[in-house]
């Protein structure tokens, strides 16, 4: 009897996911017979999509491996039971279930014993349970990584079983992304859930309430748990599960039917963004561009559900055109028409201006913080200089992290002289690493997020050999203290976390992603999902009426290119470089490269590709004009970073990422983020007509309304909106499509400390002449060159300020930190002549380190802190530091092992 495909674990999490698709459902395994993979083979159209790099594989196993190393699986397991608040364990014992149902009942039957009679913890690996509900039928296994069985606290004859999993996943900014997480909790709910109602389960084990996922705690994939309360998810697994078994018995299909025949009926719910990770993507994408029904466009591209019916006219040029975002309308005509759409913004970034520094990197799957290469070209008044490559073959040693941010540091050294040269004495414009994309930016903010913990750490290891104590980590094991940091590394590092800091403001940019520039400006055609990549942007934005687009060809033109614009590889070059530098047997640390020409060779070609995608992008910018409000842009982050060079000047808290802002400062934040907020939705409004546009259309915003002109003289308004009526005071942001902030005699003074002042905007108040209209007479006092039937958006003045006259309008700009950060007058004596008065402003990484380091000390002395304490002490810094003797996982010192053709990145993430 063949087995029954159930999808295990992975499939559980999946039906979750794409659950709202009648498509999905239907042709779920326990129908169709076969595994999901399995079904788009004999549909045609095998899944690609999901296929692992080889590196990313290596990476996997070698953290799996890590689990089941003896000190790991001890301090995990410990930690587990600590956390969950049962007798601290005399003793862990690790077994091997070796995947299999027999060996893992076994093992619990033994687990179980040695816990009521001994009180000893078991940390079992590589289990196999049934699939809950299919334990008399032969069908797919759930395989959990791991499960601790330890004593109950309640009832010495009762044991706990606590189930768990092993996800390599990456650290982005020292933390894990929340949906990673809900993903990992779900399958260790599959896990407990099967093995709850496993009949082989030993008399007086239980299932715990709570689910582990190890995952990495720092770069050499040293593992740490997080545990959880798995209840909503143990209820949603088993909606899931109760869902399929449902679907299954009314189905009615059989095997001589045939699948295409299965599929075909079935109706799919497809979104370009969110159904990538369905085996069925290529299908139904194919389907729907076959189709020539008009609609079926519009759900290619991925225009929301809401919005299909208002649009659909736009497609066909019969249906009525209802109330549709100008983002998506203009996505739908750059589709139709092969041609880029503008939204009406003109530049207010400062790619490409002196002081950038253009930065690209060829990130490897194989390590979370691993480059393979970096490519930095300045640029100066002169314009843009040349690109500097750097290869690098050890990818896990700090060294080479180091080395990545020393070459950030002399571009960045070197940018900021010649920014206070031109600056002649005054106030220095800002800095910027411009970047292909988003997680290029996050690459580099996590690298120097890492060597700021070590630097830290060095710091308090420092004060501890200093007072005669021996340099210990968190947990009380022996450290190696690393040398000091450079200051050109750490003007990189600052510069990164200052960006990391900056995060939550929406107008600062040390870090300038140049995607999200060029998408300001245009509005490329095909699904918005593939404008994800800065290339396909390029591609759009070169694009013009004698060489169109067919957005489908492109699309699949970005998809099948062996490079890619930003840090991370595509699959096929990703394994090629891998080969390369590792070649059949593995390479150890400090080991010479197996193919040292084709590495070079690869990583370069890489390299240049990616900065070539860059400056595309730039050289189309070259063709956007400048805003009016460019200059507002600039003052705002050169006012931010005057305090952000004090900080490093002075050393003070510019090693410390957003997530370690202490509580005071984090809270002293929050008016600020406020305040930028405000002042990037006016900036917005004023500067981007298509934004205007979709506030006007929002009705959720009572700010921002459509007017359109009735007559001239006398200057009357039809005003498309509830709240801004009779007696409001209203400016015109945009003409017929065009923002009124670029007239050429509207001017900006960035000069004022507290506000922007724009004048000659159109500004005035409404009145109603006649009661029994709706229409309004609008008497500015500087008179816009309008004409009857111009279609406006009007703002209420209040909105922005709260100015008397109608000559200027006033933009507040974001407050300074002025709580948490050195003053003007702080000097490097300044904390030692006034500790108390500058203990928040100007106290450098020295003194608060020392003292932090002399508190642990004593915490450590009254035997508070690990080993001691129980249970354990959880790391709130979680520093990349390791213990001396500490194993290190190297995922390129191993053979490469074949990555089996039934996995998917679904299954490592």
């Amino acid at each position: 009897m063949a087995t029954q495909a159930v999808g295990g674990g992975t499939s559980a999490v999946a039906s979750s996911s794409h659950a709202a698709c009648a498509r999905f459902r239907g042709t779920d395994p326990l129908i169709t017979g076969m595994t999901r993979r399995t079904l788009a083979q004999e549909l045609g159209f095998a899944d690609t999509s999901g296929a692992i790099p080889q590196a990313r594989w290596m990476r996997a196993m070698t953290f799996e491996r890590l689990i089941r190393d003896e000190r790991f699986a001890s301090q995990i397991a410990t930690r587990i039971v600590g956390t969950l608040g049962l007798e601290r364990p005399h003793e862990v014992v690790t077994i091997d279930a070796q995947m299999n149902i027999d060996a893992t009942a076994h093992a619990f039957a033994a687990a179980h014993e040695r816990a009521v009679s001994d009180g000893a913890v078991t940390l079992i690996f590589q289990l196999a349970v049934p699939f809950v509900g299919f334990e008399n039928e032969r069908a797919t296994d759930v395989k959990p990584d791991f499960a601790v069985v330890a004593r109950s606290a309640n009832d010495p004859n009762w044991s706990w079983l606590v189930v768990g999993d092993a996800k390599d996943y990456e650290r982005v900014r020292s933390r894990i992304d929340d949906t990673r997480m809900l993903k990992g909790f779900l399958q260790v709910a599959v896990g407990a859930e099967s093995a709850r109602a496993w009949s082989r389960l030993p008399d007086g084990m239980m299932v715990h309430s709570s689910g582990v996922l190890a995952v990495p705690r720092n770069a050499f994939l040293q593992p740490e748990p997080v545990i959880e309360n798995l209840h909503d998810y143990r209820d949603e697994v088993s909606l899931r599960i109760d869902e399929r078994r449902r679907e299954a018995e009314g189905s009615g299909y059989t095997a001589d039917q045939g699948v295409k025949a299965l599929v075909k009926h079935l109706e799919a719910v497809f979104d370009p963004a969110k159904c990538t990770t369905c085996t069925l993507f290529s299908y139904c994408r194919d389907e729907l561009r076959r189709s020539d029904r008009p609609g079926d466009l519009l759900i290619e591209i991925g225009v929301s559900r809401d919005f299909r019916r208002h649009a659909l006219g736009l497609v066909d040029g019969v249906s009525e055109i209802g109330r549709v975002p100008a983002s998506t309308a203009a996505n739908v005509a750059a589709t139709l028409q092969g041609v880029a759409q503008s939204t009406g913004q003109l530049r207010v970034d400062q790619a490409g201006m002196p002081g950038t520094v253009n930065v690209v990197l060829a990130k490897s799957d194989g390590a979370a913080l691993g480059v393979h290469g970096i490519g930095v070209q300045r640029v100066t008044a002169g314009g843009r200089g040349d690109w500097e490559f750097r290869i690098f073959d050890d990818l896990q040693l700090p060294e080479t992290r180091r080395l990545v941010m020393r070459c950030l540091g002399n571009a960045l050294n070197r940018a900021m002289r010649d920014q206070r040269k031109l600056a002649d004495g005054e106030v220095p414009d800002a800095v910027h690493l411009v970047v292909p994309d988003q997680a290029t930016a996050d690459l580099l903010a996590s690298i120097a997020d890492n060597l700021a913990g070590i630097e830290l750490s060095r710091l308090r290891w420092q004060r501890d050999e200093e007072r005669g104590r021996p340099a210990l980590t968190f947990d009380g094991e022996p450290a190696t203290v690393p040398r000091p940091i450079s200051e050109v590394e750490r003007t990189a590092v600052a510069l990164l976390l200052e960006d990391d800091r900056s995060r939550a403001f929406q107008l600062r940019s040390p870090i300038i992603d140049m995607r999200g520039v060029l998408v300001r400006h245009l509005v490329a055609g095909g699904p918005t999902v593939n404008a994800g990549r800065l290339d396909y942007v390029v591609g759009w934005a070169e694009a013009d009426a004698s060489e169109r687009i067919d957005h489908r060809v492109f699309g699949d033109e970005i998809e099948e290119c062996a490079h890619t614009p930003g840090a991370r590889l595509a699959n096929a070059m990703s394994d090629a470089i891998h080969e390369a530098l590792v070649g059949k047997r593995g390479k150890p640390s400090g080991a010479a490269v197996a193919n040292p020409d084709l590495y070079k060779t690869l990583v370069t070609e890489e390299l240049q590709y990616k900065a070539q995608v860059l400056e595309r992008a730039l050289d189309a910018l070259e063709g956007v004009g400048s805003s009016t409000l460019r200059a507002a842009y600039r003052a705002i982050e050169s006012d931010a970073q005057e305090v952000w060079r004090r900080r490093l000047r002075l050393h003070a808290s510019d090693l410390v990422r957003f997530g370690r802002t202490y509580r005071p400062w984090r809270n002293s934040l929050v008016p600020m983020i406020e305040s930028d907020g405000r002042c990037a939705s006016h900036l917005l409004a004023l500067s981007n007509p298509q934004a205007a546009y979709d506030m006007a259309s929002d009705a959720g915003n009572k700010f921002v309304a459509f007017a359109t002109v009735v007559s001239v003289e006398p200057l009357v308004l039809d005003v498309e909106s509830r709240r801004i009526v009779d007696e409001s005071r209203v400016v015109m942001l945009t003409r017929n499509g065009e923002a009124c902030v670029e007239a050429l005699d509207v001017c900006v003074d960035t000069t004022q400390s507290g506000s922007f002042k724009i004048s000659e905007l159109a500004i005035g108040t409404l009145a109603a002449f006649d009661k029994a209209s709706p229409r309004l007479r609008w008497d500015p006092q500087t008179v816009p060159a309008v004409g009857a039937g111009d279609r406006l958006v009007i703002a209420d003045f209040a909105w922005f300020s709260d100015l008397k006259r109608n000559r200027v309008l006033s933009v507040s700009k974001p407050q300074p930190d002025k709580t948490s950060a050195p003053t003007p007058g702080c000097l490097p004596e300044s904390y030692g002549e006034d500790a108390q008065a500058h203990r928040w402003c100007c106290r450098s990484h020295e003194v608060s380190e020392a003292e932090f380091s002399d508190l642990i000390a004593e915490r450590r002395e009254r035997g508070e802190l690990n080993p001691e304490t129980w249970p354990p002490v959880r790391d709130g810094d979680s520093f990349e530091v390791s213990a001396s003797d500490a194993t290190a996982g190297n995922p390129f010192e191993l053979a490469p092992e074949t990555v089996p053709d039934d996995k998917t990145l679904d299954d490592l993430e």
